[in-house]
C-alpha cells in the first residue's frame, strides 16, 4: 500500500530530475532493489515479494503468473528535494524491447548484477550497447549478504567485463567466519564516512576496513578527476591538499554523465545494507535531463529540427515509451517530456513511428498523426497514481485517454507538429501460427492482436497469402508465452497454436506440351475452348512469361487473355502437389474455337486443364525459400556458429569482424532450417548472439525432404 501521508513527488524543474532505467540479467534483483528504494523513501509501507507476487513494479497477471519482470514501469520517489524516476526494465533477453524503452526515457542506466551470477555475456553486450550512445552507468551488485558472495570478486569481474572506469564508491563490512559472516556497514569512499548497519556492535568499523578503504579511494580520486577534468582540485590533489567531499560530489556527476566512470555500490535487499546510500547516491551521482543529448527530431516531412532543449518553455516534445490496456481505465501510455510541458486535457499532436501491426484491415490509427486530446496525467507512486498537474520537460508520467497511441508515438504541439526518432525496436524472429479456438473468439482475433502489436512493437503479426496462417512473430518463447497470455486472459481470445509452414513452390524441372479441351454442350448456350501449350522452365525468380504464337486465328484475338488469365489463375493454385507453380515459360501455340460458345471463361479453364496436363506428363521440382542470414557473436564462437549453419544445409558466404569482440557471420540457409533460430542460437551463444534475416530467393528442396512435408493447406483456418 502506498503511504498516503508522503506528498506526490514533483520537481521544481529539468535539474532537479533523475531519470534511471534499472537494467541487468532476469533473477538480478532489479524489481526487489525498487521495492526496497520506494520503501526506503517511504513511498510505501513495506517491500513486496516477486515470489508473492506482491510488487509494485510487477503487478501485471502475465508477471504476477510467471514470477518476472515482462513490461516497462516507472516510479518516482523524492530524494531530498530530487525527484527521482524509478523506470524497471525487464531482464529477460525476449523482452529487449522494453528494456530500450527505459533506456530511451533515462538519463542514466543502472546495471543490477548479483554477486552469486555475476556478469554474464548478455550483460556485457547490454553494456556495450549503452557505452554505444554515450549513456551514463553505474552498478548495484545485490545478494551482498549470501556467503558465497565475494564484492571483490565480482568488482573484478565487472572491471574485466566492462573495462576501465568501473570502482567501488563503498566498501561493505563483513564479520565472522564466511560461511556464517554478516555484512555489518559500509564505507563511504568519497566521504571517508563509516555507515553502521549492525544494531548489536555500535558505530565502530571493523579492525583494518579503513586501510583497505584508503587504498581504494586514492584510485577512486584519481579516476574521477581525470574522467572530470577538473584541473584545479587536481592540482589540490597532487599538492597533498585535502580535498572537499562536496567537489569531489561534483566532480564525480562529471565524470559520470560523461559516460567514463562508474561507481559500483553493494545492496542487500533483504537486509537493507546499502539501500539508503544508494538512495543518496542516485541524485549525487546521475546526471540531470538537462546535460543528456537531445534525441534527433525531425518535422513530419522528415527535416531535421535543431536547436531544442530540456526547456519546460519550449516546444512540446514528448514519447510514448510504454502503453498498456486496463479493463476499468482503458489505455494508459507511459510518457517521457523533453521538451516543452504538457498539460491535462490538452489538445496534442500524435504521430505514429511506422511500425505496422501486419494486419490487413484492422482498426489502425492513421500513422502520419492526428490530434487528439489527452486525459488526466498521474505520477506512479507504489500501486497508486497520483494527479500530477501539469508535467514538465525531462519528467516521466502516466497519461489516460490516448486510445490510439502506441509504444514510441510522439507526442507534440499541432501548432508545430514533431517527430521523435523512434529507438531501435528488436526484429521478431520467432514465428508461431496461431488459429482461433472457436467462432466467438474468430470474430475477436483479429482485434485482439493488433492490440497486443500496438502495445508491444516487438511483436509483428501477418495472414501468409500462401499458406493461409496468421503468424504471431515474436522474440523468443518467454515472449511468445507473455503474447499468448494476455491474450486470453486480458482480451478474452483463446487461441491454439501451430507450426508455421513454409511456403514452398513448384516449378517444372524440363520442358512439357499439354492441352486443354473445355467442351460442353447441354442445351442452349454451351462452352467451348481448346487450347495447345507448351511449358519450359525458367530461372528463379523469373515468374511467368507467356507467349503468344497462334496463326491463323486458330484461337480468336480477343480470348488470348484469357488463356493468359487462366494460367496464372492455375498457378496461383498449384497443380499436382498444390504449391503455386513458379518460374516457366508458357507458349500458347494452337488451340480451336467456337463461333457461339466460346468465351472468356470457357478458355480460361481451358488454360487451367492444358497446364494440368502437361504437368501431369513432366517431371516437377518443389522450390524452397532460402534466407540470407547475418549472424553476429563473440569470437570465439565463431566456429561453433558456422558449424551449425553448416548442419542446416546453409552455406556460408562470408564473415568480418565487429566491435567489441564480435564477429559477423553471413550464410544462405533454407527457411526450413530456421525456424526456430532465435531460441537455438540464444542457447548456442548463451544467449549473446543475435541475427537478421530477410528473403533472398527459393531453391530446389531435396526430394528426401519434400516427402515428409505436409500438403501446403492442411491445417489451415
Amino acid at each position: 500500500m502506498v503511504d498516503r501521508t508522503v506528498a506526490v513527488p514533483r520537481a521544481d524543474g529539468p535539474t532537479s530530475i533523475r531519470n534511471i532505467a534499472l537494467v541487468g540479467p532476469t533473477g538480478a534483483g532489479k524489481t526487489s532493489l525498487v521495492e526496497a528504494l520506494l520503501s526506503a523513501a517511504g513511498a510505501i509501507h513495506r517491500p513486496g515479494s516477486v515470489e508473492e507476487g506482491t510488487t509494485v513494479s510487477d503487478r501485471d497477471e502475465v508477471e504476477i503468473r510467471q514470477r518476472r519482470s515482462v513490461h516497462l514501469t516507472a516510479n518516482a520517489v523524492m530524494v531530498g528535494d530530487v525527484k527521482v524516476n524509478l523506470l524497471d526494465t525487464p531482464g529477460y533477453a525476449d523482452f529487449i524491447g522494453a528494456m530500450r524503452a527505459g533506456l530511451r526515457g533515462a538519463d542514466a542506466a543502472l546495471f543490477v548484477i548479483s554477486a552469486l551470477e555475476g556478469v554474464d555475456g548478455r550483460t556485457r553486450v547490454l553494456w556495450e550497447e549503452c557505452a554505444a550512445v554515450g549513456m551514463p552507468r553505474a552498478v548495484a551488485v545485490t545478494k551482498i549478504d549470501h556467503p558465497r558472495a565475494d564484492f571483490d570478486d565480482i568488482v573484478a569481474q565487472c572491471q574485466a567485463a566492462f573495462g576501465g572506469g568501473v570502482h567501488p564508491a563503498y566498501v561493505p563490512a563483513f564479520e565472522g567466519p564466511r560461511e556464517d559472516r554478516r555484512i555489518v556497514g559500509l564505507w563511504g569512499l568519497v566521504s571517508e564516512r563509516y555507515h553502521d548497519h549492525d544494531s548489536t556492535e555500535g558505530h565502530v568499523p571493523p579492525e583494518g576496513l579503513g586501510d583497505t578503504a584508503a587504498a581504494l579511494r586514492e584510485i577512486l580520486v584519481e579516476e574521477v578527476i581525470t574522467e572530470s577534468e577538473d584541473e584545479v582540485l587536481m592540482e589540490r590533489y597532487m599538492e597533498g591538499d585535502a580535498l572537499d567531499p562536496d567537489l569531489l560530489i561534483a566532480d564525480l556527476q562529471k565524470a559520470v554523465a560523461s559516460g567514463g566512470f562508474h561507481p559500483v555500490l553493494a545492496i542487500s535487499t533483504t537486509t537493507g545494507v546499502g539501500v539508503p546510500e544508494l538512495l543518496r547516491e542516485l541524485p549525487l551521482s546521475c546526471p540531470d535531463p538537462t546535460r543528456r543529448p537531445f534525441p534527433e527530431v525531425t518535422s513530419p516531412a522528415g527535416v531535421p529540427v535543431r536547436g531544442l532543449s530540456c526547456d519546460p518553455n519550449g516546444p512540446l516534445v514528448a514519447e510514448v515509451l510504454a502503453t498498456a490496456s486496463d479493463p476499468y481505465v482503458g489505455r494508459t501510455s507511459l510518457i517521457r517530456v523533453f521538451s516543452g510541458t504538457l498539460d491535462p486535457d490538452s489538445v496534442v499532436h500524435l504521430h505514429g513511428h511506422g511500425v505496422p501491426s501486419g494486419l490487413t484491415g484492422s482498426d489502425e490509427l492513421d500513422r502520419s498523426g492526428r490530434d487528439e486530446r489527452v486525459g488526466a496525467l498521474s505520477v506512479p507512486v507504489g500501486r497508486e497514481n497520483h494527479p500530477g498537474g501539469s508535467i514538465g520537460a525531462g519528467d516521466v508520467c502516466l497519461v489516460t485517454k490516448l486510445p490510439d497511441a502506441r509504444t514510441g508515438d510522439t507526442l507534440s504541439s499541432p501548432d508545430r507538429p514533431l517527430r521523435v526518432a523512434p529507438w531501435r525496436f528488436p526484429e521478431p524472429l520467432l514465428p508461431v501460427a496461431i488459429t482461433a479456438a472457436s467462432s466467438a473468439d474468430e470474430d475477436k482475433l483479429s482485434h485482439a492482436v493488433a492490440r497486443l502489436v500496438a502495445e508491444d512493437p516487438s511483436l509483428r503479426v501477418e495472414v501468409n497469402p500462401e499458406t493461409h496462417q496468421m503468424v504471431l512473430w515474436t522474440l523468443g518463447e518467454a515472449h511468445l508465452d507473455a503474447a499468448l497470455d494476455r491474450l486470453e486472459h486480458r482480451c478474452g481470445v483463446r487461441v491454439e497454436t501451430d507450426e508455421v509452414r513454409v511456403p514452398l513452390r513448384a516449378t517444372f524441372s524440363g520442358p512439357a506440351e499439354g492441352m486443354g479441351r473445355n467442351v460442353k454442350q447441354s442445351g442452349g448456350h454451351g462452352e467451348f475452348g481448346v487450347c495447345r501449350i507448351r511449358v519450359e522452365p525458367l530461372a528463379s525468380g523469373a515468374g511467368l512469361e507467356f507467349v503468344d504464337r497462334i496463326v491463323g486465328g486458330v484461337v480468336p484475338r480477343q480470348f488470348i487473355p484469357s488463356v493468359e488469365k487462366g494460367v496464372r489463375a492455375q498457378m496461383a493454385d498449384g497443380v499436382d502437389s498444390g504449391y503455386p507453380l513458379v518460374d516457366i515459360r508458357v507458349t500458347l501455340y494452337d488451340g480451336r474455337a467456337h463461333s457461339v460458345d466460346s468465351s472468356d471463361m470457357a478458355f480460361q479453364k481451358a488454360a487451367r486443364l492444358a497446364l494440368k496436363d502437361a504437368a501431369a506428363t513432366a517431371r516437377l521440382a518443389m522450390l524452397e525459400p532460402v534466407d540470407v542470414i547475418e549472424v553476429e557473436v563473440d569470437d570465439e564462437l565463431l566456429g561453433t556458429v558456422m558449424s551449425d549453419l553448416s548442419a542446416r544445409r546453409g552455406r556460408v558466404v562470408g564473415s568480418e569482424p565487429a566491435p567489441g569482440g564480435r564477429a559477423i557471420i553471413r550464410a544462405e540457409v533454407p527457411e526450413l532450417e530456421i525456424t526456430r533460430y532465435a531460441v537455438e542460437l540464444r542457447s548456442l551463444s548463451h544467449g549473446t548472439g543475435v541475427f537478421t534475416r530477410r528473403y533472398l530467393r527459393h531453391e530446389p528442396l531435396p526430394p528426401q525432404i519434400a516427402v515428409a512435408l505436409p500438403g501446403p493447406r492442411e491445417g489451415a483456418s
